[in-house]
């Protein structure tokens, strides 16, 4: 097969202890996904989840005991942090039941889902999409991902932030409102998954602006941490 110019390599996180890379085919994130979350956005209860996506090649790899560097992105004044559980799905199927689901994911990483909120407020308020607030280069960064035989009781494990030293977001996976198998299940119902996806399973409260110059750190028992600056 030949193509009119040469097609861009596959998006890719780095896998701990292994020299393979996870080869991205997509991003799903999930809504308020953390009751107190929801309820510092103006919601409460569990309300049926829904899903947002971003481009594959939104995600920004950063290797463990590393720090990337994210460029603050244009058209924003209040850009925010979501530390996230990230889910790795290894092999792919539509329809999945929850009682099924965990045996579609690999692994697990670090994540974080940064936001324009400025934009996406403007968006609510005229019922656009949200792809401008959520979808931006490299509006994913994420740790290396951990296979699941290594990665330990992930559902779970403290889940934190810190920007600039100080703690923003600490609460626990087991706090998710759909836990993992429940947010497959759902997934699965709208989409196809396949080999590659990955799925930011939401934040917990706690979200705030950062700055040039600021650096964030993020961790999840198990997975090791996730240290980003704002460039």
């Amino acid at each position: 097969m030949s193509y009119v110019f040469p097609p861009a390599p596959p998006a890719s996180v780095p896998v701990v202890g292994r020299a393979e890379r996870f080869a991205v085919h997509r991003i799903y994130c999930v809504g308020r996904n953390y009751a107190e979350h929801a309820k510092e956005m103006g919601f409460s209860g569990r309300e049926p989840p829904f899903f947002f996506m971003k481009p594959a090649d939104a995600v920004l790899p950063v290797n463990q005991g590393e720090t990337g560097r994210m460029p603050y992105p244009a058209l924003t004044k209040d850009l925010h942090h979501e530390i996230e559980l990230v889910v790795a799905i290894g092999r792919g199927g539509s329809n999945i039941a929850a009682a099924d689901a965990m045996q579609h994911v690999w692994g697990y990483a670090v994540g974080l889902d940064m936001t324009r909120r400025d934009l996406q407020a403007e968006a609510k308020k005229q019922g656009r999409p949200w792809c401008i607030a959520k979808g931006f280069d490299a509006s994913a960064p994420i740790g290396p991902i951990t296979p699941v035989a290594q990665a330990g009781d992930v559902q779970q494990a403290a889940i934190w932030l810190q920007v600039n030293g100080d703690y923003r977001q600490r609460s626990n996976v087991g706090q998710l409102i759909w836990n993992i198998a429940e947010t497959i299940e759902h997934l699965s119902k709208a989409w196809e998954l396949q080999s590659g996806d990955l799925i930011f399973t939401g934040t917990p409260e706690g979200v705030a602006a950062v700055a040039r110059g600021d650096v964030l750190e993020g961790g999840i028992d198990g997975l090791g941490r996730l240290r980003v600056a704002v460039a």
